[in-house]
């Protein structure tokens, strides 16, 4: 059974207080301001700054926490009869209604973005990683251990098994990540072909194990990861090509 973490329970309890402080400070200036001089629809955007930038700042449950506390709040103090609870008309309920559903999309919205933005920024430095793992080498076999090592890292994988094998090959190079693993009795969890502009030039198969989970094979990263082997390969084979070609022509010259 997994253990709670409770350093983590405790800094989201931390910035939840915090959302709610920022929320009963904006209500305080709010109350400040004669109640007659600004109007429920100003009150209720001048709440959700406070709530943007909870769940901005701190993350979706500080941003949750700000919605609730500043619903409560502007019922209570914003909304007829003052100092309660209860809504005396369909008005103040619809004011409500409408501004807790759009405190709720805002955060929702704002850690959709962030989140997004998250990823797109992992998935580049491990892509960055990756090929510049790549760059320097200059065999298929040393391409194919490279890329099952680094996939099994990046993934904490159970196990991984790149097979390459181009034209000319008999026989495909295959290289097992970790290499002591046992072959695997079940089959792969995710299989990823091997393209580049050759056609189909091996697959990385993956097992993921328990409690890991791995992206799809249509995901950009598993599509990013899969070309620039591709390429990688494609790479030595131009490279042994052109030795070829310049040997051949040596000989040819003498």
């Amino acid at each position: 059974m997994k253990k709670p973490n409770f350093s983590h329970l405790s800094q989201l309890a931390k910035d939840s207080f915090s959302a709610v402080l920022a929320v009963a400070a904006t209500a305080l200036v709010l109350l400040l301001v004669r109640r007659d001089v600004v109007g429920e629809g100003v009150i209720a955007l001048v709440f959700l700054m406070p709530v943007t930038w909870a769940a901005y700042r701190w993350g979706l449950a500080a941003g949750m926490s700000a919605a609730l506390t500043a619903a409560f709040i502007f019922d209570f103090f914003f909304i007829p009869p003052f100092y309660s609870f209860t809504v005396g008309n369909l008005e103040g309920w619809l004011i409500l209604v409408i501004f807790f559903a759009v405190a709720i999309i805002v955060v929702e919205r704002i850690q959709s973005t962030l989140s997004r933005a998250q990823s797109s920024e992992q998935e580049a430095v491990m892509m960055y990683e990756f090929s510049t793992a790549l760059a320097g080498l200059r065999s298929q076999d040393a391409i194919t251990h490279s890329s099952a090592r680094f996939i099994r890292l990046r993934f904490m994988a159970e196990l991984v098994i790149v097979s390459t094998q181009l034209k000319n090959q008999t026989q495909p190079t295959v290289a097992c990540e970790p290499q002591d693993k046992a072959a695997a009795t079940t089959k792969p969890d995710r299989i990823l072909p091997i393209l580049n502009s050759w056609g189909l030039v091996g697959e990385v198969q993956i097992w993921c194990g328990a409690e890991i989970t791995i992206p799809s094979i249509e995901s950009r990263l598993m599509r990013n990861l899969a070309l620039q082997i591709g390429l990688a390969i494609e790479r030595v084979q131009i490279t042994e090509y052109e030795f070829q070609r310049f040997s051949a022509h040596q000989i040819a010259s003498e």
